[in-house]
């Protein structure tokens, strides 16, 4: 069957070189959009041990399997590249060339591609052949030095502001912004996406404040880094957490009075009673389970919203409305974002296991020396 969909990228063909990570995620959004993407997968695996059945940054796409450091892998990868337009790889600098897969290889072969260069540390630079993983590009950036209390360690953000909003969605940005360039006549070319020039560019309204004085360089002391406290996050009495981000005069003035201590609190210009105000709001919100103070802020204007757990939040009444997860396959998962009014993207297929896809491809690529490639062996569950 056809990768078939009415997404916004419905024509657009993909050949993603199988990773972890970012261009994984990359890959993904892609095809949630409409695109056919097809995985390169490796045989083995990527190295993680994640069951291919359940690792969602694969659905959407088919797979077809081929060894690139076998005699003839490589040209089977650029038989694909002949006929697609953009390419995601995510290896070390330097590894696509010694595999026969670089752009020197797939340009000469599709001068119209789009060659995607998803790393952590960049193409070039004295950090280029050095392992590495999202907290420590997130480190040198000065973006994890920014996170956590002020009196603490760091905050680690899980892997999503390096790997997938500085890697997987500049890559996005980068690779159809070049397709674009490329549809309008112009040559095809390289995008390197690196992590630590993506998580930089994100802190750049930061940069901005720090310059112009409206930003301490430590954490824990900013308006929008936990050190203010109407916006922040508080215990409730059991043992859950409420977010506060009433900026805004008019919001905070509405939060102080919903939460019942606007009698009690000092004033909100007032920095020096900053602790006091603090501690004036812990004690209140202490007071009630998180459950109530949901519905005391129910309607209101005080930006105030419960913290939700993984497994809680697809059934919180306004994302269950809006149907921002959805379920396929039995999998529960975020639905495609953003939306579109005209060609909506969608859950087609579930995460596509290694090799299960090659004689579709080949027939759909008019690619027959695909099926010369011998049969996946069955992954085992981790």
């Amino acid at each position: 069957m056809a990768a078939t969909g009415t997404g916004p990228l419905t024509g657009v063909r993909v050949v993603e070189l199988a990773g972890i990570g970012p261009g994984p995620f990359a890959a993904m959004l892609l095809a949630d959009l409409g695109a056919d993407v097809v995985r390169v997968d490796r045989p083995g695996g990527a190295g993680l041990g994640v069951d291919p059945a359940h690792d969602l940054t694969n659905r959407n796409k088919r797979s077809v399997l081929i060894d690139l450091k076998a005699p003839g892998g490589p040209g089977l990868v650029l038989d694909l590249v002949e006929r697609a337009d953009i390419l995601i790889e995510g290896y070390r600098p330097g590894v696509a060339e010694r595999l026969g897969v670089g752009p020197e290889e797939c340009l000469g072969r599709n001068p119209g591609l789009v060659y995607g260069r998803m790393t952590g540390w960049g193409q070039d630079g004295p950090l280029a052949q050095r392992a590495g993983h999202d907290i420590a590009y997130i480190a040198i950036t000065g973006t994890l030095g920014m996170i956590g209390a002020a009196d603490g360690a760091p905050v680690v953000p899980a892997n999503l502001v390096g790997d997938y909003a500085g890697g997987s969605l500049y890559l996005v940005i980068g690779v159809l912004a070049a397709l674009q360039h490329a549809r309008r006549g112009g040559a095809g070319q390289v995008v390197d996406a690196a992590i630590v020039d993506g998580t930089a560019h994100l802190t750049t309204m930061i940069h901005a404040m720090l310059a112009a004085g409206g930003w301490q360089d430590r954490r824990g002391a900013n308006l929008l880094d936990g050190g203010c406290p109407f916006y922040g996050t508080y215990e409730t009495s059991d043992g859950q957490y409420m977010a506060v981000g009433a900026l805004e005069e008019r919001f905070y003035d509405e939060f102080v009075r919903v939460l019942g201590i606007d009698d009690e609190a000092p004033a909100r210009k007032d920095l020096a009673r900053w602790a006091e105000l603090r501690t004036t709001i812990e004690e209140r919100f202490r007071t009630r389970t998180r459950e109530e103070w949901t519905a005391v802020f129910e309607g209101s204007d005080a930006c105030v919203a419960p913290v939700l757990s993984l497994k809680e939040a697809p059934h919180h009444p306004h994302l269950a409305a809006r149907a921002t997860f959805t379920t396929h396959d039995g999998a529960t998962q975020p639905a495609p974002a953003p939306r579109f009014s005209a060609t909506p993207g969608s859950i087609r297929r579930p995460p596509a296991l290694p090799g299960a896809h090659t004689a579709d491809v080949a027939r759909d690529w008019d690619l027959p020396a695909l099926t010369a490639v011998p049969a996946p062996t069955p992954v085992q569950e981790a």
